[in-house]
């Protein structure tokens, strides 16, 4: 008989890559991570496991077993929700990630209406870059993130996930208040000033987010596509920061329209079309999509989504 914790091991090890982050995901030392995939190996009767150099590669036959695992392993965790509603009815903890702006624009309205719709609801919220939480989520850190779209984000098909799209917006340009492109009309992005074309910020300094954000993704290849590539001379992951260092003279950036910080004194300009764009969307682990509690913290997000 197969044990279920052995499938969570090889889980995570396909995950994870090695024994080592997998055993730290689980709270394991190498060595017992290692035992289990041993023993789960002698359960199966079948090589799970090859090593290549440092890391592990998962045999066909592991793989096959992995399709098979994730299905068990969302109907265990479905029966663990089952009775942990039925030993004490539709109230618990919800454990939400999400980045700074999402926490700001979505987590907090919805967190303020939770608390009249579903007062049994405890909503519990960490911080997380927006390609950061779906690994929280798969990890089993959290019960639900709001992340952002981009080319390392899970394929449509995983099956281990159910995804909820909630708002997308447009980048803008962030210049300084003494650039030639912020003097064309006002500069108020809530009443938007004539578009600027991308190209004509090739020859200024950058701010830009720091290597391995998306957003740092969306803006390299806007610039490739505007044909150029941007001099990226300071770096910083919070907008704050980067709208003040452009204010300060210390270059010119691209920014999430709903993450320009208010009030700044950098000047904020559209960009003419097709503008990059941030997509934003609330993802669960399909095993906990139909339960009460997040089923209702979702709605409200959703609800909040649709007003920004």
């Amino acid at each position: 008989m197969i044990e279920v914790r052995r499938l969570k091991v090889l889980r995570a090890l396909a995950d994870h890559g090695t024994v080592t982050a997998a055993a730290e995901v689980l709270h394991l030392t190498p060595s017992a991570v290692s035992q289990q995939l041993a023993a789960l190996e002698s359960e199966i009767g079948q090589e799970l496991l090859e090593r290549r150099g440092r890391r592990v590669a998962i045999t066909s036959a592991g793989r096959l077993l992995l399709a098979h695992a994730d299905t068990i392993l969302a109907e265990v965790e479905r029966a663990e929700d089952a009775m942990r509603l039925h030993a004490n009815g539709a109230s618990g903890e919800v454990r939400v990630v999400a980045f700074a702006t999402a926490i700001t624009l979505l987590v907090a309205p919805a967190l303020t209406r939770l608390r009249e719709t579903s007062p049994g609801l405890d909503l519990v919220v960490r911080d997380a870059e927006g390609h950061q939480g779906i690994t929280y989520l798969l990890d089993g850190d959290a019960d639900l993130a709001i992340a952002v779209e981009h080319r390392g984000s899970p394929r449509p098909d995983d099956r281990r996930l159910t995804r909820i799209p909630l708002y997308a917006e447009p980048f803008v340009a962030v210049v300084p208040p003494t650039h030639p492109a912020a003097y064309d009309g006002p500069t108020d992005p809530a009443n938007p000033s004539s578009p600027i074309e991308l190209a004509t910020l090739a020859n200024d300094d950058w701010v830009m987010t720091t290597p391995g954000n998306p957003i740092r993704d969306v803006v390299l290849l806007a610039c490739e596509q505007a044909g150029f590539q941007p001099r990226v001379v300071h770096q910083s992951d919070d907008f704050r920061a980067v709208a003040a260092l452009v204010a300060a003279g210390g270059g010119v950036s691209l920014v999430p329209r709903l993450a320009v910080p208010e009030p700044t004194l950098a000047a904020i300009r559209p960009l003419t079309e097709p503008a990059p764009t941030r997509r934003v969307y609330a993802a669960v682990r399909t095993s906990r999509a139909d339960h009460p509690l997040i089923t209702a913290t979702l709605n409200i997000l959703t609800e909040v989504a649709e007003k920004l």
